[in-house]
């Protein structure tokens, strides 16, 4: 008589977000052409996704309903693209501010997502330990606020997809001049194409309201849990860019406008 082996069975860590195949991938995400992700081209120019999220999307809407189920339910992952249609995640390009409400949620999995920027909310997110953003190939930057998740220890980021990455070096977007005031602007209602994001409320650095104060946007990479990230700060002060810290090591040292600055080489070089 023989005896046989129980089966070993392995965790799929992604569940079921895993890639498609690459035939299938457009059903759900864009083309991305803001810069050669395979290739180093630092001269480039590049600029921000000026796509504006349609609230009135099935997806989005549908998206919120997931936020109010994690919220109320205090899960500790937060997988949203599973429960949405290939068609469904292709609307979202962006997070609702409601995500700050998910403070239990440990792990946020946005693999294969159509993104193209997180907002500044997620530093809300206190509890996060784990961050998962992989293959989200038009997810160039993240917010500064991303730094406020003190908890954070892991990520699983496309590197080769991040502005100033040390594979590649592409530039950075030139950022507009810091105006001494924002009585001009309409802070709720900004072009994303200039700005990156549609709304800037509240100082990165300090979190006071940006009101009628002065806005001066910088770029500053810095390690966040796994990975080095481009981090697009909103300070209401030169004396809150002069509280940033350092940059990476091997990246920019200091906060900077973008452009064709001049980067340390490449992974390539």
């Amino acid at each position: 008589m023989t005896s046989e082996r129980e089966p070993q069975l392995y965790v799929n860590r992604w569940g079921d977000t895993s890639d498609p195949a690459p035939e299938r991938r457009g059903a759900r995400q864009d083309v991305c052409a803001c810069f050669d992700q395979s290739r180093p081209h630092p001269r480039a120019r590049v600029g921000f996704h000026a796509e504006r999220q349609d609230t009135s999307a099935p997806g989005w809407r549908r998206l919120l309903e997931l936020i109010d189920e994690a919220a109320a339910d205090g899960r500790e992952e937060f997988r949203p693209l599973v429960e949405l249609s290939p068609d469904e995640r292709r609307q979202i390009v962006t997070l609702p501010p409601s995500i700050a409400r998910l403070t239990a949620v440990k792990h946020l999995v946005l693999y294969g997502s159509n993104l193209v920027r997180i907002p500044p909310e997620i530093g809300a997110m206190t509890n996060l330990e784990e961050f998962s953003p992989y293959t989200s190939y038009r997810l160039h930057w993240f917010p500064y606020e991303l730094t406020r998740c003190r908890k954070l220890a892991r990520s699983t980021v496309s590197t080769r997809a991040l502005f100033g990455n040390y594979k590649l070096r592409p530039p950075f977007p030139r950022l507009q001049p810091s105006p001494d005031s924002v009585t001009d602007l309409d802070p709720g209602n900004l072009d994303p194409r200039r700005w990156g994001t549609t709304a800037i409320q509240r100082c990165s650095v300090c979190e006071r309201p940006i009101g009628q104060a002065e806005l001066h946007q910088m770029w500053i990479s810095l390690h966040v849990a796994t990975d080095v990230l481009p981090l697009l700060v909103n300070a209401c002060s030169s004396a809150c860019v002069a509280a940033l810290p350092s940059g990476a090591r091997d990246y920019i040292p200091t906060p900077h406008k973008g452009g064709r600055v001049d980067q340390p080489p490449s992974d390539w070089d």
